[in-house]
């Protein structure tokens, strides 16, 4: 017997589902090169317009003279640098938490702290269109694992009547697929109720969420009693790369004696670690970006009513624009990236069945001259792609 990889992969394609990696030739930004194509981009999670700025840049090029380009060893070794603890403590002063730690990515943030935190004979609850990396925490962690329904603190009320252990409810802050923001304070009164925690991974809610960027526990002013666990990612508004976790004293300290993500991986360059800090300033001191990227999500969404187009709920920077079929997606994203548009199409299995769509993302280095040459070039392929007779 052996593994028939050529049959799987043209099951794919046949389905419309064939993924294929876009090759960027410039920095992050509105204007890229991709595949060789000059195009105005929509697609990337780079919302406070941080990735390219040149301070940021400069942050980088200076850590690096100073402390090297490599992380050298685990952080329980000899790699936790003076930059990582100074970016440690102020990512716990940014969200109003006694400590905060430092993975290497989101997914090793979301991994290692459910792992750490719920084991055999203890109960995992989550939303059921939570990132994949939560979910596949969930599952690793060896825990009772069930979801409830989206966004539905009845459903989640039921689940918790059958928990056992130790139990942990894990949402997004704001679901990266259709750009609607978890209720955490509903959430939370559910949770301590019953005498569980609150998880919530705010990847997507950092920077453009909050007074101060502080994302969607900020908007909401819950403390760490009602997000004992509060994770984020420094990939998308930070501009930079890498995950944190916050929360209590306990807390952090009982990651770094059991998160095994976090135990046995090299640490992030200290020179990230610079750089994100300079992120950070230019996140918290610069209103202006927030202020102007919710401007550019209403002139979209007035637009795109204007046209018919079937938005989700969403006051975020992700603004799906939801299709259905996935062929019509793909038909769709092609027609804008002819005219020197990029929209990414997003289909199953990373959304559910029957819902794919174009996730169009806005950032405040776009202008509105931009968003209305979006907006102009979906009227016009709107109308002219063909409908769906499935």
């Amino acid at each position: 017997m052996s593994f028939d990889l050529s049959a799987r992969l043209a099951a794919r394609r046949a389905d419309n589902l064939y993924r294929q990696r876009p090759l960027l030739e410039s920095p992050q930004g509105p204007q890229v090169v991709v595949d060789g194509q000059p195009l105005l981009a929509f697609c990337n999670n780079d919302y406070l317009g941080l990735a390219n700025h040149p301070l940021v840049i400069e942050a980088w090029q200076a850590g690096a003279s100073r402390w090297g380009v490599g992380g050298g060893a685990s952080h329980l070794v000899i790699g936790h640098s003076t930059p990582h603890h100074a970016l440690e403590e102020a990512l716990a002063a940014f969200t109003g938490r006694p400590r905060a730690l430092l993975f290497s990515n989101g997914y090793m943030a979301n991994l290692g702290a459910v792992t750490a935190l719920v084991g055999q004979g203890d109960t995992v609850l989550e939303d059921r269109l939570n990132h994949a990396s939560l979910l596949d925490a969930g599952l690793l962690s060896g825990a009772r694992f069930n979801r409830y329904l989206h966004n539905d603190v009845a459903s989640l009320a039921k689940r918790l009547e059958k928990a056992c252990g130790n139990t942990l409810v894990v949402t997004d802050g704001v679901f990266s697929m259709d750009g609607d923001v978890a209720d955490l304070p509903a959430l939370a009164r559910e949770a301590r109720a019953k005498g569980a925690w609150l998880m919530v991974d705010d990847a997507h809610g950092f920077g453009p969420l909050g007074a101060n960027g502080g994302g969607v526990a900020e908007h909401f002013g819950l403390s760490v009693d009602d997000v004992p666990v509060l994770i984020g990612t420094l990939g998308k508004a930070f501009g930079t790369s890498g995950a944190f976790v916050a929360g209590s004293e306990a807390l952090i300290e009982s990651l770094i004696q059991f998160a095994r993500p976090y135990i046995y991986t090299t640490s992030q360059p200290p020179a990230l670690a610079c750089a994100t800090l300079k992120s950070l300033d230019l996140l918290r001191s610069e209103h202006w970006r927030r202020e102007h990227l919710n401007n550019l999500i209403r002139q979209f969404r007035q637009g795109a009513e204007q046209i018919g187009l079937q938005l989700m709920d969403s006051f975020t920077p992700i603004q799906p624009i939801v299709i259905g079929d996935s062929g019509r997606a793909l038909r769709l994203s092609a027609m804008l990236r002819e005219r020197g548009l990029l929209v990414t199409a997003i289909r199953p299995p990373t959304v559910p069945a029957g819902s794919a769509r174009l996730r169009v993302t806005l950032s405040a280095a776009h202008t509105e001259a931009q968003v209305q040459l979006l907006l102009n070039a979906l009227d016009d392929c709107w109308r002219k792609l063909e409908p769906d007779h499935a």
